[in-house]
């Protein structure tokens, strides 16, 4: 029986990069997926005809995760096209390049909503359903390796990516009688469309491969992969942890 046999997931942020990469790797086990961005387009269309191909439903529900009113009724929605919700995997995200003194409260905004307080409200609405529901749950945030070492002119991202680490840790304890597991996923270098500015400068990215052990980029489906497990009975007894797939980047340290 495939892992994810008569499970949904609502994956956000998952037209393109890592959140398609977990979309399409839940749906190759079983999973029915509903996908989710800030606008339905080519990419979303392409992304569920991927999924119909395995034999699995597909559908596309429009919100903006820095928006409020759009994450308190994405859960509702969800729910609505099949019936039940069973892991929610809070993918979307967004990073801006400026240094400290140059940040703009609306830059701040964006990154802070989207990364941190977005995923705080969808998760609330996911546990609300679950509990009045009586399901257990599986939750799994989309964190970086930032939220454990530094990123020089990313300092919003790097402290959206720290305070869900905290976030975690605290609901995993809060949410454990519930049934309810939750758990970080901190990808390193992965090559995606946001890293596109890094992949397309060979200088950048040779320096950036000296710093990863395994002196590769990471591929979506390489943390897609743990997200799977996380998602899983096999990782049944796993929950407040965060899982770095970064090739060895982020406690790397070697002698010159």
């Amino acid at each position: 029986m495939d892992r994810f046999e008569n499970k949904i997931a609502l994956i956000t942020g998952s037209t393109q990069g890592i959140g398609l990469a977990c979309a399409l790797r839940l749906a190759s086990e079983g999973a029915d997926i509903i996908l989710n961005g800030r606008k339905y387009d080519e990419r979303a269309e392409d992304a569920i005809r991927q999924i119909n191909a395995m034999g699995r439903k597909a559908s596309f529900i429009e919100s903006d995760m820095s928006r409020q009113d759009d994450v308190t009724s994405l859960i509702t929605k969800g729910v609505a096209v099949y019936g039940q919700l069973d892991i929610l995997v809070n993918n979307a995200g967004v990073e801006k390049n400026h240094s400290f003194w140059e940040v703009t409260e609306e830059e701040y905004d964006l990154v802070m909503n989207t990364n941190l307080k977005g995923v705080f409200f969808l998760t609330q609405a996911f546990v609300n359903y679950c509990r009045n529901s009586n399901r257990p749950g599986v939750v799994i945030n989309m964190s970086s390796v930032h939220e454990e070492i530094i990123f020089p002119h990313f300092a919003a991202y790097c402290a959206s990516k720290g305070a869900l680490k905290m976030l975690t840790r605290n609901l995993a304890t809060e949410l454990a009688p519930l049934n309810i597991r939750i758990n970080n996923v901190a990808p390193g270098a992965i090559s995606t469309p946001i890293n596109h500015t890094l992949i397309d400068n060979p200088e950048l990215l040779a320096n950036v491969l000296k710093n990863i052990p395994l002196k590769k980029l990471g591929q979506p489906k390489d943390v897609a992969a743990v997200v799977a497990f996380l998602a899983s009975d096999d990782a049944g007894y796993v929950t407040g942890s965060t899982y770095f797939v970064d090739g060895g980047l982020t406690y790397h340290y070697e002698e010159q």
